[in-house]
């Protein structure tokens, strides 16, 4: 299994990723590949960073340095009731109000992907900040999307947690699965990580014993890589205002979150059944970074592991922040395995 062409795939470059990461958090923004440091820190951003260095299978002691710090960045955005901070400027004063948004489902998704393949020195700690945090609901979609998924990790290594089953039911039943005759996506548009809802019905699915919700996770995955494929074969993907029912052609500006949402879901599609049609939307997902997409533009820089912030009608987003550098590295992860399952 290669990336693009008969390229062999890199080994995962942590170099940027730690040069944005401080003994605080990691910050959110960059300039070129500079940390933009007057934008502090976000929950979203360090959530994201604990799920994807707990997936390196050879950390240094670098990484698990900064997996501590991206742990301890969620436990104390976690508060008592479940609801959750997200915003942290430099000095490392939480900014807003704690809620059950975005930053919520990320912090649970976080921390179930860190009870589930973290270091022992980190799962248990991990396990009870999740606990803490699934307390919480979310009328949000993603929100609820991004939690399921973390819930299905901790039932992964711990199925006796009534908590996280709980959790996990209660944001299915908030994800839309009706579709229309002529649009098949259930929302009256994409919007963003969209695949993420794919990945949490199968997923949630596996976890609950429950094949009618696995069955239509994998439907509206097919339904959403077909809206995202473009005419010559390679992703096409919804752009910063979404995809709706008459919008064609290329759109932008098109975001890493998204192809790494689509590599996670089809991964687990492959994984969960088998089917080796999953794949090809891994191997789409990596190769859009690697300049396989509508712009002909590298997203992702082997040399630091930096990803670029958006893929442009004549090029890139020069800007390496914190959600396309980790959206970039989780790829990488994901058609590394991808490449060890069918091999």
């Amino acid at each position: 299994m290669t990336g693009s062409g008969q390229d062999p795939l890199p080994t995962a470059t942590y170099t940027h990723l730690l040069a944005m990461t401080t003994d605080i958090g990691l910050f959110e923004h960059a300039y070129l590949r500079h940390p933009r440091v007057e934008h502090g820190y976000c929950t979203d951003d360090v959530a994201r960073a604990l799920a994807v260095v707990v997936c390196e299978p050879e950390p240094t002691p670098e990484l698990e340095e900064a997996a501590d710090v991206y742990l301890r960045f969620l436990e104390s955005a976690v508060t008592p009731n479940g609801t959750v901070h997200n915003r942290m400027a430099v000095s490392g004063m939480w900014l807003d109000a704690p809620g059950t948004d975005d930053m919520w489902g990320r912090a649970v998704e976080g921390l179930g992907a860190a009870a589930r393949r973290a270091s022992s020195a980190l799962q248990n700690r991990a396990f009870t900040a999740f606990l803490v945090a699934a307390q919480g609901r979310s009328v949000d979609v993603r929100a609820s999307a991004f939690a399921a998924v973390g819930a299905a990790d901790v039932l992964s290594v711990r199925p006796e947690s009534e908590a996280a089953r709980d959790l996990l039911a209660d944001c299915l039943d908030r994800l839309p699965r009706g579709v229309g005759e002529h649009w098949q996506w259930p929302e009256k548009r994409l919007r963003y990580a969209n695949a993420t809802l794919c990945q949490a019905l199968i997923v949630g699915g596996e976890a609950l014993d429950d094949v009618d919700t696995l069955n239509q996770g994998l439907t509206h995955l097919a339904v959403l890589l077909g809206l995202e494929t473009g005419p010559y074969g390679h992703l096409s993907l919804a752009g910063t205002n979404g995809r709706g029912p008459d919008d064609q052609g290329s759109l932008w500006d098109q975001q890493p979150i998204e192809a790494a949402a689509i590599a996670a879901a089809c991964l687990e599609a492959v994984r969960i059944t088998g089917d080796p049609r999953w794949a090809k939307g891994v191997s789409q997902a990596w190769a859009w970074f690697t300049g396989d997409n509508d712009s002909a533009t590298a997203m992702y820089d082997p040399a630091d592991g930096a990803g670029y912030d958006g893929l442009e009608l004549d090029g890139r987003n020069e800007n390496c922040g914190a959600e396309s550098t980790l959206a970039a590295l989780s790829t990488l992860h994901d058609i590394r395995a991808l490449s060890a399952m069918t091999t």
